[in-house]
């Protein structure tokens, strides 16, 4: 029999830098659902139904999501 290797999905995460590192006042979806513990799609439904906590500011058809927001909804805001 033929033995299938199965690729771990976690192991290919990105690590992204402390959210109180952050200079930039947006970040990615990707990096915002990361900080949020969400799916990238569960912002992007956020997004698109505007029903979520955080509303994204869109440039040039992309989502940026303020960091401010995200730190506000994770009580690490000042």
């Amino acid at each position: 029999m033929n033995k299938v290797n199965l690729v771990n999905k976690t192991s290919s995460k990105i690590n992204y830098p402390h959210i109180e590192k952050i200079t930039s006042p947006t970040v990615s979806t990707d990096q915002a659902a990361f900080y949020l513990n969400r799916n990238g799609q569960t912002l992007r439904n956020w997004a698109c139904y505007d029903n979520g906590p955080i509303k994204p500011r869109r440039i040039n058809g992309r989502l940026a999501w303020p960091i401010d927001q995200i730190k506000v909804v994770l009580g690490v805001a000042i």
